[in-house]
């Protein structure tokens, strides 16, 4: 039987970056054996913003829910952690000198507050590519490293 690969996408509070790459991701993965999740460095109180959720409906992507806060649980069952901030320091994933899972930064800017949505396109598009390449990237990886 095969492992569950369990990737984390972070940002700073889990309204709109690390949403986006979360569902886009599960829109357009087909590899059952991979599994998902979002969450925030801070706890956020604030709902998400209306307008990004529209946005991003308008690309077929459907983000909902409250925002998540990252939990030492959901780093235990994590494989990779993907920073889809530029405001997320790496070092925070660190123990005794060393990064406690495998760790890449995508360094997608936050939008600035008023409804900016031609920000909030581009930072989509920007999740998009990124998304698209890691899918294509984790296949290479099971095409080289069959179990």
């Amino acid at each position: 039987m095969k492992k569950k690969k369990n990737i984390l996408f972070i940002c700073k509070y889990n309204r709109f970056r690390s949403r986006v790459a979360e569902a886009y991701f599960n829109k357009i993965n087909k590899n059952k054996l991979i599994n998902v999740k979002s969450a925030g460095i801070i706890k956020g109180f604030l709902p998400l913003d209306k307008a990004q959720v529209r946005t991003a409906k308008s690309y077929g992507i459907f983000i909902k829910g409250k925002p998540k806060s990252v939990s030492s649980k959901m780093l235990s069952e994590t494989d990779e952690i993907i920073i889809v901030a530029n405001d997320v320091p790496k070092g925070i994933f660190k123990f005794k000198n060393r990064y406690i899972q495998k760790i890449h930064v995508w360094k997608v800017p936050d939008v600035l507050r008023g409804n900016d949505i031609l920000g909030d396109k581009k930072i989509i598009e920007i999740i998009m590519k990124k998304v698209e390449g890691l899918i294509k990237e984790l296949k290479k990886l099971k095409r080289t490293n069959p179990r």
